[in-house]
């Protein structure tokens, strides 16, 4: 994901992200997107990795200007975050709600189940760790990359992510892994690319 060939690729199928529309203004704001997701605690309530949070706000405003103005939807920093396991989102949460008006009451108690299970083997164990290997570009979007730092940290999620897509009630709703975990933690998204999109620059900063 962080070599030249994959950029290369990248860049070349990046589309405008649904999750943001221009208002009246011509401003991009967010739309509605409902869904769950398991993520890590968002930089504004995570004092602990202040640090490379910073670090990340700083690399997000030097990306905005290497691209041409409105190329890129930031996000705020207060909200950085890695993603561990998606559950549900956007029209297959709304056809659940529909179809049972107890589901989002129904999933977060058994994530709340699936949470104080897993509890026990985290509690007083060292800290899970990663690696920020480079920037990423998504189709919709760019962040940067990460893997586990050792092989501990990488048994966890493994075993975390197993805990919530092999759980029996989790399933039972209709919960089920849909992707492969590519670790990274998303600093905005694409919106006006338009056709003077600086490509070659965007893969240029990516390598640097």
């Amino acid at each position: 994901m962080t070599l030249l060939d994959s950029y290369k690729s990248q860049v070349e199928h990046i589309q405008e992200s649904p999750k943001f529309k221009p208002d009246a203004a011509g401003t991009r704001a967010a739309v509605p997107f409902p869904g769950y997701s398991a993520i890590t605690p968002p930089a504004g309530e995570d004092p602990e990795n202040a640090e490379i949070y910073t670090n990340l706000h700083e690399c997000q405003q030097q990306l905005l200007q290497e691209l041409n103005p409105g190329a890129i939807v930031p996000l705020p920093a207060d909200s950085f975050h890695l993603t561990v396991a998606d559950l549900i989102w956007n029209s297959a949460f709304r056809d659940a709600s529909s179809h049972n008006p107890e589901f989002e009451e129904q999933l977060r108690q058994r994530m709340a189940d699936c949470f104080a299970a897993s509890k026990s083997g985290l509690a007083g164990g060292p800290p899970i760790r990663w690696l920020v290997l480079g920037w990423i570009v998504m189709t919709r979007a760019v962040g940067v990359c990460l893997a586990p730092a050792d092989e501990y940290s990488y048994k966890q999620i493994v075993e975390f992510r197993r805990s919530i897509y092999q759980n029996s009630d989790l399933i039972a709703l209709g919960i089920e892994q849909q992707y492969h975990l590519t670790a990274h933690i998303t600093l905005g998204y694409f919106g006006d690319i338009g056709q003077d999109l600086k490509r070659d620059r965007c893969i240029l900063w990516c390598l640097s």
